[in-house]
């Protein structure tokens, strides 16, 4: 069986003091969703079988919190996404509805408890992720570190898959994690190089670039990951150049996806990507190399992660065949 949790400690409040950061910002209408962006509301008896655990065990997900289309799906087959490090986020990107502010300190015990639930439900494959913790001296590396290490104990057949920040005038936060050997070092770099001072502000795109190729030369047995959302005003020729980037710096696995907008406060829709757009996107990065991708409107990172995985797994095990056969007939 594989699940993915989210252990989430919110306490529930208006959702009007979620985001103070943009509450001077002109309202953007959302847009009406196309037919290929819509799906059915959830009624499988597993998401509800799914919503009850999620109750019983008092743990709360990214997917409801985020609104994701996918979750009817997802829930189905109880999957779902881990995050660590509490709910409030240090950064105010501009497309993302986690709460903006001042986090509370790190729970000591989380790492143990995220561990327990991964060897209670016997997961083959989880996904972890985390706000930015910019207010801690190590970005959060050794909390990332110690849920690994936890994992790695009560429940040593799991694959260990983690979505970081990106750690940011941290020096030596990401060899910590690196050392922890996590399966997959997934990082997003979001959307191209000219979007950044306006959809993620806080961010550097050369920081996420040198972050994701850093943990290449660090460790090359880690696969590496990275996404970015599309319709936010990107052209075709910027994101042909940064797969481009990605490849160089070896970057194993690329998704794309559509950027829905989660209130008129984000940042508005440039426009909604045909389904035929995102599969030409998918072949032009097979050809650049990624030994996986998944591309599609409702892709998102921790979409169909565990059966990514095992193909990701595959798909380096024939190029390696192939390498060694091409050498020995030289």
């Amino acid at each position: 069986m594989s699940v993915r949790l989210t252990i989430d400690h919110r306490k529930k409040t208006d959702a009007a003091l979620r985001h103070p950061e943009k509450a001077h910002r002109p309202d953007n209408p959302i847009a009406r969703k196309p037919d290929w962006i819509r799906v059915r509301a959830p009624n499988h008896p597993t998401y509800h079988e799914t919503r009850r655990l999620m109750r019983d065990n008092n743990l709360v997900t990214v997917c409801e919190e985020a609104a994701c289309p996918n979750i009817g799906e997802c829930w189905s087959q109880r999957h779902a996404t881990m995050m660590i490090m509490g709910e409030i986020c240090t950064r105010a990107c501009a497309f993302c509805n986690v709460t903006t502010g001042l986090p509370h300190a790190l729970d000591a015990d989380e790492p143990e408890r995220v561990a327990d639930a991964v060897a209670r439900l016997g997961l083959r494959h989880v996904v972890i992720t985390s706000v930015d913790r910019d207010d801690l001296p190590d970005g959060g590396a050794h909390h990332f570190a110690r849920v690994i290490g936890a994992i790695r104990a009560s429940a040593p057949d799991t694959t260990i898959e983690i979505l970081t920040p990106d750690f940011l005038r941290k020096p030596g936060a990401l060899e910590v994690v690196v050392r922890a050997r996590p399966d997959v070092f997934n990082h997003n770099l979001e959307t191209v190089p000219r979007l950044y001072t306006t959809i993620r502000p806080g961010a550097r795109y050369y920081q996420s670039m040198r972050l994701l190729d850093d943990v290449k030369r660090m460790d090359p047995s880690i696969f590496t990951k990275s996404g970015l959302m599309l319709g936010l005003g990107e052209e075709r020729p910027e994101i042909q150049q940064v797969m481009d980037d990605l490849r160089i710096a070896d970057v194993d696995f690329i998704t794309l996806g559509q950027y829905l907008q989660p209130t008129v406060k984000h940042a508005a829709v440039a426009r909604f990507v045909t389904p035929e757009e995102f599969a030409d996107y998918a072949g032009m990065a097979r050809v650049k190399g990624f030994l996986q991708v998944s591309s599609s409107p409702l892709t998102r990172s921790s979409y169909h992660a565990d059966s990514d995985f095992a193909e990701l797994r595959a798909a380096r095990e024939q190029r390696l065949r192939t390498e060694r056969g091409a050498m020995e007939m030289m």
